[in-house]
């Protein structure tokens, strides 16, 4: 069965339950494409839905972003901000277009994320959190300047977030992941951080740690 024509490129595993099930959406890093965590797939429980999503923006010569990531020679490296946001907006319409296409607990979105990827699921989880019941963040940080304005005004009690990083990691700064317990903690958000031995990827013993908190969570 094809997937139904959604306004995002995608993946799809179906769930073993014909309807409501809970769901996983996963967003892909700097480069990459909708193939990359789709392998983590089969090894996640079959009750859930699982959606892996292209980028939005093609890259030169092949792969995809959520945005661009510009490198100048004065300036170093930037991002593009206002991509962002876009992004965020769209996976949110994407969300959306697949709960009410495939017929999803719309109280049990999680969003799976690794570097980019997990910049825009703290976009969204942060910026919308009465639609994303979890969070997967691996080897990303985040970026405050792509949340909504009144993102701190919104009810984050019910938002689940575990996050991870390498310790040597060489692409996203660990110190800059290790930010993230003291922010989520100050805005009262159920979370767990752990640090591999590892660089800008996800080891065996990283995937199994999340897939645990992911079964105690949906």
């Amino acid at each position: 069965m094809s997937p139904t024509p959604l306004s995002l490129e995608y993946l799809l595993r179906p769930s073993v339950k014909s309807d409501k099930s809970p769901s996983v959406f996963m967003l892909h890093g700097y480069g990459s494409n909708e193939e990359d965590l789709f392998s983590f797939a089969s090894e996640l429980p079959e009750e859930l839905t699982i959606f892996s999503l292209k980028a939005p923006y093609d890259l030169d010569p092949f792969g995809h972003a959520w945005y661009a990531i510009n490198f100048d020679a004065e300036q170093g490296k930037w991002s593009d901000d206002e991509q962002a946001k876009q992004s965020r907006d769209k996976i949110v319409t994407f969300i959306d277009e697949a709960i009410e296409a495939y017929n999803l607990d719309a109280d049990n979105i999680t969003l799976l994320g690794f570097s980019q990827g997990t910049i825009l699921s703290y976009g969204v989880a942060l910026s919308f959190p009465e639609k994303i019941k979890n969070v997967i963040a691996l080897s990303g940080y985040i970026n405050e300047n792509i949340l909504l304005e009144n993102y701190e005004d919104k009810n984050h009690n019910q938002l689940n977030i575990y996050a991870s990083h390498g310790q040597v990691d060489q692409v996203i700064p660990l110190e800059w992941a290790q930010k993230t317990p003291d922010f989520l903690k100050q805005m009262n958000i159920n979370h767990t951080y752990e640090e591999f031995p590892i660089g800008h990827g996800v080891s065996q013993q990283n995937f199994y740690s999340f897939k645990e908190w992911l079964v105690k969570n949906i």
